[in-house]
């Protein structure tokens, strides 16, 4: 293993050549017996690009009105029409928890982040992303699988996949529990095509597509391709979410500050969130910035190299079969990067220099930054950059908003922000629950 650090090891493992860095073989022991066959890392990468794209992009390309259908994918509900309708949805679900938690009764009281903020996080991404049907189903067994399957994400089965280690028996059954779910979800779906126009989610825009090639997607496919949505997004929402709930509550003159730009935005007596609101909240955005720099929810990304790789400027070569790591949740936290780093500091963002002016390639699912030779890349870069970006910042930024709305909230105790632990794969006590917040 070679660690590449700082922005141009970044770059170095990020903007490797598809023929040298290769990331499938690295991650598909632990994501696909999670996931599910035929998707994400247990497929080619070029099918893996056709899974990010936009669900059936139609233009017109003739007067005779004649359609050409660019059939794409997994990109459908992350656009800003989407995001449009996921904002309410979003802000509807925290609200309804606010009022139906146990934790929220009378006017003061502590609430445990390690129980709340997962419940949240999966709450508003199932409504928004996937539709009514999986979010109600999530108050029941499904929970219990999901739980379950979570627990698939055990970093020994890098190394180890083949070993019978206890979870990963309740993983297999859960992940082939949730598949069917979804399969029969899909077939319930096609058995009353009326309900295709009372609710347009991911699930309805997968159903009855192919891949470029003419091979169509499976039932299964869908289903799998649900999973890794869920899953994926749950994990890196909640541990962030946790940490902006954790270092707004030690720095109360920031909720405030939140507070203002909320009724500079949205009035005095704040009227209901859009999605057009987000944008206009500079502060909000810097706090969500600040966070992802402090506790980037995937802090080193590995590749497996298929060909001998140069190290530019020096003699230096990494032979085929080795791996190479990239550590940006190093680089965003080093001094020489970033002044006094370990300080929570939203406004060291006002200055920052947006990537909209940057380089941009296409690596198959719309233009994206090359901007891979940076200390701060939270959603990684390349090719395997994450598409749910956008849709992190919408969820990120209705959650926080409706919680900045609706409370006042500090640390109980000593008041001292639990330190990151590396040792385990969870957020900040997310086993023990200690991570707590006054309101």
């Amino acid at each position: 293993m070679t660690v590449c650090l700082g922005p141009q090891g970044n770059d170095f493992v990020f903007n490797g050549k598809l023929a040298e860095v290769n990331a499938e073989e690295v991650y598909t022991h632990l994501t696909t017996p999670v996931f599910g066959e035929g998707v994400v890392y247990d497929c080619p990468n070029h099918r893996l690009m056709e899974q990010k794209k936009v669900c059936c992009h139609r233009a017109r390309v003739d007067a005779s009105g004649a359609w050409l259908t660019i059939t794409q994918f997994m990109k459908f509900g992350l656009t800003v029409d989407t995001f449009k309708g996921y904002t309410p949805l979003i802000v509807q679900q925290v609200e309804d928890y606010f009022k139906k938690s146990k934790y929220f009764k009378g006017a003061k009281g502590s609430v445990p982040l390690g129980e709340i903020i997962p419940e949240i996080t999966i709450f508003t991404a199932s409504r928004s992303l996937q539709g009514k049907e999986v979010r109600d189903a999530l108050d029941g067994s499904f929970a219990s699988l999901f739980h379950d399957l979570d627990l698939g994400f055990n970093p020994m089965n890098f190394l180890f996949p083949w070993f019978p280690f206890p979870g990963n028996k309740r993983r297999d059954a859960a992940q082939r529990k949730m598949a069917r779910f979804y399969m029969d979800l899909i077939q319930k779906r096609r058995k009353d095509p009326i309900m295709a126009g009372k609710e347009k989610d991911m699930i309805w825009n997968l159903m009855d597509r192919s891949y470029k090639d003419g091979t169509p997607i499976s039932d299964k496919e869908v289903a799998h391709m649900m999973i890794a949505l869920l899953m994926a997004g749950q994990h890196t929402s909640m541990a962030t979410t946790m940490w902006l709930l954790l270092h707004l509550a030690d720095k109360p003159e920031i909720v405030a500050e939140l507070y203002r730009e909320q009724q500079a935005v949205c009035g005095a007596d704040p009227r209901p969130l859009v999605y057009e609101d987000i944008a206009k909240m500079p502060v909000l955005n810097n706090v969500i910035s600040e966070v992802l720099r402090m506790h980037p929810p995937i802090h080193s990304i590995i590749r497996k190299v298929k060909a001998t790789m140069h190290v530019r400027d020096t003699n230096y070569v990494i032979p085929a079969g080795y791996h190479v790591l990239a550590a940006p949740g190093a680089s965003s936290m080093d001094q020489k990067y970033f002044k006094n780093p370990s300080e929570f500091d939203p406004h060291r963002w006002d200055t920052f220099e947006s990537e909209e002016n940057a380089e941009k390639f296409d690596y198959g699912f719309g233009l994206i930054s090359k901007g891979t030779a940076s200390p701060y890349l939270p959603f990684g870069a390349g090719r395997h950059r994450c598409i749910g970006e956008q849709f992190a910042t919408v969820q990120l930024g209705s959650i926080i908003s409706t919680f900045i709305r609706e409370f006042e909230f500090e640390l109980p105790g000593d008041g001292k922000i639990p330190p990151p632990d590396y040792t385990v794969s969870s957020p900040p006590s997310h086993s023990h629950c200690s991570a707590r917040a006054l309101y």
